[in-house]
């Protein structure tokens, strides 16, 4: 058994996107508009309110953030707490919301855009790089992830509802080719496949929402261990800490009944334990641009 610890109390309604990043985990709260930084060492807590709701943030290479709101992507200055519109993604679509995104070794940024009723089939996947932001999978309720392994060849990202977990093969333009399913899982009794990461080996973790848990999976698909938390909505997980091998969990408290609540008082908050493993370093997202290819 892996020994499990709260780390940060807040009671996030939907805690998403942690990401390490120097000495600070970011993370945020998509339905209050809130961008989160922890310092573990110090226990400090900074938060700033975004204008919508907001999905991730991610850092920059030539300095400052970028966030993904429901809005479209927005530069973010954390000392200033600014917030500045730069390109809405999906104008022809007001029901949805971005979700995730990753980073991967050649600074390119991937994101996932969803349908924030849940249902309907009308999320996409996104690659911004210095040619502009294309779609590259579509035809998605919930998208989760992206997430990039280490060789920067590997995409993995969770169709949420379903519960199937892709695999698609990057070419050395950042195409996408072949795509097949690494894993999958029944919701109704492992939940929900929520956000994914990469490890330093390869490796793939992914948070289940509604399943108590966070699963490590081999680059063949098999599940090779799985950590068990007091809260059931486990979103996503970062790599990071002093050591490198901490994983900060985010939770969410959305959906979970009074009687739930009472039973998980603990839910929205942060969690940690030793991975076992390093992660991947923050990579910082390079030149792109903002036109919608």
């Amino acid at each position: 058994m892996i020994e499990v610890r709260q780390v940060c109390s807040l009671g996030a309604t939907l805690g998403e996107g942690p990401v390490w990043i120097d000495d600070a985990l970011w993370f945020v709260d998509i339905k209050q508009h809130l961008v989160h930084r922890f310092r573990p060492a110090t226990g400090s807590l900074d938060s700033w309110t975004a204008p919508a709701q907001v999905g991730w943030v991610q850092p920059l290479a030539d300095g400052g953030m970028l966030a993904g709101l429901q809005t479209g992507l927005h530069g973010f200055d954390p000392d200033s707490g600014a917030f500045t519109p730069l390109v809405a993604v999906e104008p022809h679509a007001p029901g949805n919301r971005l979700n995730d995104s990753c980073v991967d070794p050649a600074g390119r940024l991937w994101f996932g855009s969803m349908d924030d009723g849940e249902s309907a089939l009308s999320g996409r996947i996104y690659r911004a790089d210095a040619r502009g932001i294309a779609p590259v999978v579509d035809g998605i309720a919930i998208t989760n992830g992206p997430a990039v392994a280490p060789d920067g060849r590997t995409l993995y990202h969770c169709d949420t509802l379903r519960g199937t977990i892709h695999a698609c093969e990057i070419g050395d333009d950042g195409a996408l080719m072949e795509s097949r399913v690494f894993a999958q899982v029944d919701p109704a009794v492992d939940g929900y496949p929520d956000g994914p990461i990469v490890d330093a080996e390869g490796h793939v973790w992914v948070g289940f929402f509604s399943g108590w848990c966070v699963r490590r999976y081999a680059p063949d698909g098999r599940m090779v261990a799985e950590v068990r938390l007091p809260v059931a909505n486990v979103t996503k997980i970062a790599i990071g800490g002093a050591d490198g091998r901490t994983a900060y969990a985010t939770t969410a408290a959305k959906g979970l009944s009074d009687e739930d609540r009472a039973k998980q008082p603990m839910a929205g908050d942060v969690f940690a334990f030793d991975a076992g493993v390093s992660g991947q370093p923050a990579h910082a997202i390079g030149a792109f641009g903002l036109t919608l290819l």
